[in-house]
C-alpha cells in the first residue's frame, strides 16, 4: 500500500492532462486490486478481526482512487466542449449527485466518519453480508469473494470526497467564485498566520500518523480539507516537502518548535 500511494502522489503530481491521470491511475488501481486479490485467495485471514481491518482500512484505499479516477475519467469525457456556462451547468449537476449519494447513505457515513466498531462485523465481513443501497453508475472491480455488503461504500464514499475537491478546482478554473457551494463549510475567522512551510511540515506528519481517515487519506486531500480550513493556498505541497527532506540537520524544526512551545506553556501554566 505504501507503495502504490507513492505511485498515485507521483500519478497526481505528474504534468499530464486530467484525462491522462485518470486512466493511468485506472490501471494502477486496478493492478492493484488484483493484486490483494491473489493474496486473500493464496493465504485469505487468520481470524475475523483481521478480515474486518482488511475490507474496512486497506482494501478501500485503492478502490477508492479507481473509483475516484473512473468518475474523472467520465467527467472529462461527458464535460460540454464549449461555452463555459453548460460546463459549470454540468459540473454543478455533478455537485447534486455527489450530494444525493451522501444523504441517501448519511447513516453509514456517519458510522464511519465517528470511527464506530459495533457493526464492522456485519459491514466488513464476508459472512456477514446483506443488501445494501448502493448502485454504481459504473461496474467498478468487484468479485464476491473479494467483497463484503460495505467495503465498496466506503470507499465510494472517500472517492466522492476527493470528486468533490476535483469538481470545485474545474469550477474555480472556469469561473471565480463560481463553486461558492462550498464556501459555507469555510470557518471565514481561522486564518493560518504562519509559514506555508511549516503547515505542510504539519500535515505531513499527521498524513504519516494514519489518523486522518483511517490512514486511507492522501496528501492532496489533506492539503485541500486545511486550505479550507484555514483559508490559505498551499502551492505544490510535493515539492515543498522535498525541500523539507533535503533540509541538513533538523528536518522537522517545527514540530520540534511545537514540542518546545507546549511543553513551556505546560511549564507556565503548572507555575
Amino acid at each position: 500500500m505504501s507503495t502504490f500511494s507513492e505511485k498515485v502522489e507521483r500519478l497526481i503530481q505528474s504534468k499530464d492532462t486530467e484525462l491522462e491521470k485518470a486512466e493511468n491511475g485506472i490501471k494502477l488501481c486496478i493492478k492493484t486490486l488484483s493484486k490483494l486479490q491473489k493474496q486473500v485467495d493464496k493465504h485469505d485471514f487468520e481470524d475475523s478481526q483481521t478480515e474486518i481491518d482488511f475490507f474496512k482500512n486497506i482494501k478501500p484505499f485503492p478502490m477508492s482512487y479507481l473509483i475516484y479516477f473512473t468518475e474523472v475519467r467520465s467527467c472529462e469525457l461527458s464535460l460540454p466542449k464549449a461555452g463555459n456556462s453548460n460546463k459549470i451547468r454540468f459540473l454543478k449537476k455533478e455537485i447534486k449527485k455527489i450530494n444525493k449519494f451522501f444523504s441517501v447513505n448519511n447513516s453509514f457515513v456517519h458510522y464511519m466518519e465517528q470511527t464506530h466498531n459495533y457493526l464492522d462485523h456485519q459491514f466488513f465481513s464476508r459472512q456477514a453480508q446483506v443488501d445494501f443501497t448502493l448502485s454504481p453508475s459504473i461496474n467498478y472491480y468487484q468479485n464476491p469473494e473479494f467483497s463484503t455488503s460495505h467495503d465498496m461504500l466506503w470507499a465510494k464514499a472517500q472517492a466522492l470526497y476527493r470528486y468533490i475537491h476535483y469538481i470545485r478546482e474545474q469550477l474555480e478554473r472556469l469561473e471565480p467564485g463560481s463553486s461558492s457551494e462550498f464556501g459555507k463549510r469555510q470557518p471565514n475567522l481561522l486564518v493560518w498566520s504562519g509559514g506555508k512551510t511549516d503547515l505542510i511540515e504539519l500535515i505531513y506528519a499527521l498524513f504519516a500518523s494514519g489518523y486522518i481517515n483511517h490512514g486511507t487519506s492522501d496528501i492532496i486531500t489533506t492539503c485541500k480539507a486545511f486550505e479550507d480550513f484555514f483559508n490559505i493556498k498551499l502551492d505544490n505541497p510535493y515539492k515543498t516537502y522535498s525541500n523539507i527532506k533535503a533540509r541538513k540537520g533538523d528536518r522537522t524544526k517545527f514540530l520540534n518548535l511545537l514540542v518546545i512551545l507546549l511543553e513551556a506553556k505546560m511549564n507556565k501554566d503548572d507555575d
